[in-house]
């Protein structure tokens, strides 16, 4: 095959399609490598999605500059990432767009700085990185790569090596992570980083893949009725106004350009106000009166790339959003089931995200909520260790221009640590501050329980797991496991400590009926009188139980 020494943003965009087919096409191979035998496993799910998310951006840039195409990327991932593997993959396609500045087409230098670039930022975007995970394979096939290709001007040559070393890199992993080691799996997500490179190489070898679809399907859900506006009717709530403004250089620095010189002026013309800037893109929310004041005045700094006005008397929703002016608090909390997500209503939950395991809600997800939300504190509780990394990107995206209004991420891993904290909220402290430290406290005293079906064979914390068995476990602990769920119920709550306990609140999912929930309750008061007993009907799938004690 022929030599290719330069890569620019049209070649670029056709390997990272590739490189996209490639991962849907193994998304339940990865989604399999979940280290407990819980049919959760999202990471490939979360991966995709994420990425798709920047496909969608990079077939939207119109420049065909490989620094525009990989911005254009990068940004559309920041806003779609999903779990915490697909937020470090945004990291890294993010540090990948950092080390390319200003160029039309690269070089296997520039190529190899970029990866550089893109190991730096990965790193940085973890509070403790652990190695054994995507990030040492990132790190190890870059290391590795620059240690052979020193002379390479071949960008086929240099990606090829580039997968070989993430390949043995990532099969690795399980000597680095004993957790990956007992489960005999590798890390999942470098095997789906592993995807994505070897979808570039194998289209720089001549290898598209043509079978896999990866186009949005449209959205034709937001239909029109005409019947609730009419020649009859007076503007009462206004419209809602989104705009995507690309900052210009012709009009403007953009390096020192202040977002809040269009937060504070869009504050005396409406309500709902919401600006955050992806490198030179800034997103626009509000609602008005007079929309044609908002384009007026942001088009003195870029031109626009999109542009939605809706009535809000006609919104599809049914839900008009009347101006009114911040309250104190407002609250985010991600949930699933009907039940579950009812229950946090009637607990002052302003948005319930619908989502958790297998159904990781996107950092797009938390900044609309935090649009919808009109208040100047706003407490978020991911309830899942896989969304925190996710929340607090979109809380770092949405600040970034947006500095009138506080956010707090409560790091609830569990719809136990959610609950409890949100039992304790108290609106009427003057102090988010001190409120945040109670919910922190709370959290802290909670032990919580889980009870689903095992997908396979395994041994976890030296318990002996056979597939279609009930496990139960805490955290990342194994602790029980039974073909009986009602005898994993009762081996997991006294591993757990209810003896010294006061409450239980069982979360029951959808295939527990009331039968089995009577026969646990008189079985906890005949073995434990002084517990008092709460059942919540959750309806959420993969846990028949979330088990929380207080």
């Amino acid at each position: 095959m022929a030599v290719i020494e330069q890569m620019d943003g049209i070649l670029f965009e056709k390997l990272i399609v590739n490189g996209a087919k490639n991962l849907k096409l193994n998304i339940n191979k990865i989604n399999d490598l979940n280290v407990f035998p819980v049919p959760d496993g999202d990471t490939g799910s979360n991966m995709y999605m994420t990425l798709k998310g920047g496909i969608d951006s990079i077939e939207e840039e119109s420049s065909n500059s490989i620094t525009n195409k990989v911005r254009a990327l990068a940004d559309g991932m920041m806003l779609n990432a999903r779990g915490n593997s697909g937020v470090i993959l945004s990291q890294i396609f993010n540090g990948f767009a950092l080390g390319l500045k200003d160029f039309t087409e690269i070089d296997v230098t520039k190529l190899n700085e970029a990866f550089f670039s893109a190991v730096k930022q990965a790193y940085s975007s973890v509070n403790k990185p652990v190695e054994g995970t995507i990030l040492t394979v990132i790190r190890e096939a870059y290391e590795e790569s620059l240690k052979e290709n020193l002379c390479v001007n071949d960008i086929s040559s240099y990606m090829n090596c580039f997968a070989m070393k993430m390949e043995k890199s990532l099969n690795n992993t399980p000597n680095l992570l004993e957790v990956l080691k007992e489960a005999n799996v590798v890390d999942s997500g470098g095997a789906g980083l592993l995807c994505i490179i070897e979808g570039m190489r194998d289209f720089l070898n001549g290898k598209e893949i043509t079978d896999i679809d990866i186009i949005s399907e449209s959205n034709n859900s937001n239909k029109v009725d005409l019947s609730k506006f009419n020649e009859n009717s007076i503007m009462k709530y206004g419209y809602c106004t989104e705009l995507l403004l690309q900052l210009q250089k012709i009009k403007i620095d953009i390096d020192t350009f202040d977002v809040s010189l269009i937060t504070n002026y869009l504050s005396t013309i409406g309500d709902s106000i919401a600006v955050f800037r992806t490198g030179s893109i800034v997103k626009i929310h509000i609602h008005t009166m007079t929309p044609s004041k908002v384009l007026e005045y942001c088009q003195q700094f870029g031109e626009f790339l999109t542009i939605k006005i809706e009535n809000m008397t006609l919104q599809h929703n049914d839900k008009i959003v009347e101006m009114k002016p911040k309250k104190k608090y407002g609250i985010v909390a991600v949930g699933s089931g009907a039940g579950l997500i009812e229950t946090f209503k009637e607990m002052g939950v302003d948005v319930v995200i619908d989502g958790g395991q297998t159904n990781n809600p996107s950092t797009k997800s938390f900044i609309d909520a935090f649009e919808e939300i009109c208040a100047e504190n706003i407490f978020v509780f991911p309830n899942n260790s896989n969304i925190i990394m996710t929340a607090n990107e979109a809380k770092e995206l949405y600040l970034s221009s947006n500095q009138n209004i506080n956010i707090f991420i409560i790091n609830t891993k569990n719809i136990g640590e959610g609950y409890s904290a949100l039992c304790v909220f108290d609106r009427d402290l003057d102090s988010p501050v001190e409120l945040e430290k109670i919910l922190i406290e709370t959290i802290g005293n909670v032990v919580t329980g889980q009870i689903s079906k095992s997908i396979r064979n395994a041994v976890i914390n030296h318990v002996s797991i056979n597939k279609d068995d009930y496990i139960g476990f805490s955290s990342k602990t194994m602790i029980s496991s039974n073909q009986c769920r009602t005898e994993t119920y009762y081996d997991l709550v006294e591993n757990l400590g209810i003896k010294n306990k006061s409450f239980v609140i069982n979360i029951t999912g959808k295939d527990v009926n009331i039968k089995e929930q009577l026969q646990i309750e008189k079985y906890l008061k005949e073995k434990y009188p002084f517990i008092e007993i709460f059942n919540i009907d959750g309806g959420q799938e993969i846990y028949d139980y979330v088990i929380i004690l207080q």
